[in-house]
């Protein structure tokens, strides 16, 4: 039953800046023809069904259920106030085709994005969040976890002098599975006949965790390893780099490390070779994970990264930003 509310609202004649005022009413939402109890049910409404079908349903215009929906996602904000993290995890995420990028901003701790925003994945960018976070909030993160891209690090090192920053385990063993791939195809390229033949198939078995594995990708890594040498080698080298993570010691990591290169020294792999360049200078951003005090969950990041692709599927391409933002930052949280 449509039910319609006929009441008073009061304009004053503001004398000291010379404009009038409207009354505001705790009951009334942002869009002056709907009460907030409404904005909350048409913001209910859209968890389950799409904004033209919640219009339809309840016979108003697409852009009035547009609004409501955000003044829903809003609420939540405005009710926990400013963010306090201990550790963030710092991310970018493309809108779409043309790769205009956004930085993700979670808590790691809480389990929950805090921040979107910025004009690209540049150290500008990055600088707007820690404006907005503060100087008062700023002291209390002691764990910035992020990719190790340069512009991310001197943003991160100028706000956050005294915080250990850590690289995502992922962001790090993912080009060291680049250079597995080109060693294979290197493999694949110079071997004829049977041989060739098994290097073909196996490529989810090499480039996965062994953990990961069914009984037959388990067979077909084992085959693979027994005929070629080179394969053979880069994978074990790709596993025995992975055990850096279980250290508890910087030093006991930093010697795995160099008896990594030295294992690696004799073996002709350029890729890998090229891998273990790169990752010298980064390297107090892997050890910082040594730490007891450290030892934080790195998957929640790429985890929100696939939750966001999720949003921008649903939404079928929308254009409004402000909307795109509101959805991720409430995204995970339970319902209002």
């Amino acid at each position: 039953m449509r039910i319609y509310l006929a009441g008073e609202v009061r304009r004053v004649d503001w004398a000291l800046c010379g404009t009038v005022k409207r009354e505001r009413l705790d009951w009334l939402a942002e869009n002056p023809r709907s009460p907030r109890r409404f904005a909350m049910l048409v913001g209910r409404r859209w968890r389950t069904a799409t904004i033209k079908d919640v219009a339809w349903a309840l016979r108003l215009d697409w852009e009035t259920v547009k609004e409501l929906e955000k003044e829903y996602r809003a609420e939540p904000l405005r009710r926990i106030g400013p963010p306090a993290p201990e550790g963030i995890g710092i991310d970018e995420i493309s809108l779409r085709k043309g790769h205009p990028y956004r930085i993700v901003v979670s808590a790691l701790i809480r389990g929950r994005p805090i921040w979107f925003g910025g004009g690209d994945r540049s150290e500008a960018s990055l600088a707007q969040f820690y404006r907005w976070l503060g100087p008062k909030q700023g002291r209390r993160v002691r764990l910035p976890l992020r990719d190790m891209g340069k512009p991310f690090a001197n943003a991160t090192r100028a706000a956050l002098p005294g915080a250990a920053i850590l690289f995502d385990k992922f962001q790090v063993m993912r080009p060291l599975g680049e250079a597995l791939a080109q060693v294979r195809k290197s493999e694949y390229a110079r071997l004829s006949g049977p041989e060739r033949r098994f290097i073909k198939g196996p490529k989810y078995a090499l480039l996965s965790p062994r953990e990961n594995l069914t009984w037959d990708g388990r067979r077909a890594l084992r085959e693979v390893r027994r005929i070629n040498r080179r394969l053979n080698v880069a994978y074990g080298l790709k596993e025995a780099f992975g055990q850096l993570w279980d250290y508890q010691r910087e030093a006991w990591a930093w010697k795995c490390f160099q008896n990594w290169r030295s294992a690696l020294r004799w073996q002709r792999l350029r890729p890998d070779q090229k891998f273990a360049r790169t990752i010298e200078k980064p390297w107090p951003g892997i050890a910082a994970y040594c730490q007891p005090e450290n030892k934080v969950s790195l998957g929640y990041v790429e985890g929100l990264n696939n939750k966001i692709r999720g949003i921008q599927r649903r939404a079928y391409g929308s254009r409004d930003e402000a909307s795109l933002r509101l959805k991720v930052l409430t995204g995970t949280r339970p319902q209002i």
